[in-house]
């Protein structure tokens, strides 16, 4: 039987997480530990955390409307269906991965987004001193940002930010509008493979996904009032930290 501790720890998971995904992203490295630690298998807790997740998402979204406009030259209704079928397609290759194996790709998947946004910068100066990024790259990238997100979403807000920042050279504070819309678009497409498949617990995601959509809307409003270089050193923080975390799970 479920206890109201559980419900509390799932629900409070939920306000963080969805804070984190209105300021920078990595919403899910609050409530993925949370639902492992309630005992749900790694796969099943990802696809509970991403609908979960998904109102708050969108909450934050709807904050940031009036911010929404084309990424080089791509309108927004091209990049959310980009992601939104790449999101199908990463969340079936959930279903089709075993937990075991889930347990060990993941700390990796956080060390690639970790790393994106450490040389994010730095590497986007460098590329466009030498190069012009075409649209063709960005519809690659996004589509494999979708599946990303389909399949993980861990970060996925995360190395969002850094590769829009590598290939159209954008500031992560201007990503806030385009980055939480495809954050909530790819959960919307994971989140219609997961419930399908019934690899939701119900039980979890209920209070969670309430938390989240207050934590969306604080987040949103907080983020619209913090600096670029604090969006950074709070982006590097999370992801570092849950990355350790999650390589002492798996390898410890």
């Amino acid at each position: 039987m479920v206890d109201l501790a559980s419900f509390a720890l799932a629900a409070a998971a939920g306000v963080v997480g969805g804070a984190m995904n209105g300021l920078a992203g990595g919403g899910s490295f609050a409530t993925l530990p949370a639902l492992i630690a309630l005992g749900l298998p790694a796969n099943i807790a990802n696809a509970t955390s991403n609908v979960a997740l998904l109102p708050g998402a969108a909450a934050s979204a709807w904050g940031f409307r009036d911010e929404l406009g084309p990424v080089a030259g791509l309108s927004v209704v091209v990049l959310a269906a980009i992601t939104f079928v790449g999101g199908i397609a990463g969340s079936l290759l959930l279903v089709l991965t075993p937990s075991d194996m889930f347990d060990i790709i993941v700390p990796w998947l956080l060390l690639f987004a970790f790393v994106v946004m450490l040389f994010g910068r730095s590497a986007a100066d460098w590329l466009h001193a030498r190069v012009t990024i075409g649209r063709p790259t960005l519809v690659g990238a996004q589509s494999v940002l979708g599946v990303y997100g389909g399949y993980f979403g861990g970060g996925v807000g995360l190395i969002t930010t850094a590769v829009y920042g590598l290939l159209a050279n954008i500031q992560p504070r201007e990503l806030f509008a385009i980055r939480t819309l495809m954050l909530s678009v790819a959960n919307l497409a994971a989140a219609i493979v997961f419930t399908t498949f019934a690899m939701v617990w119900w039980w979890a995601c209920l209070p969670m996904l309430a938390g989240s959509v207050i934590g969306g809307w604080a987040g949103a409003a907080i983020g619209k009032r913090l600096s670029a270089r604090a969006v950074r050193v709070w982006t590097l923080l999370v992801t570092a930290t849950t990355t350790v975390i999650f390589f002492v799970r798996a390898y410890g």
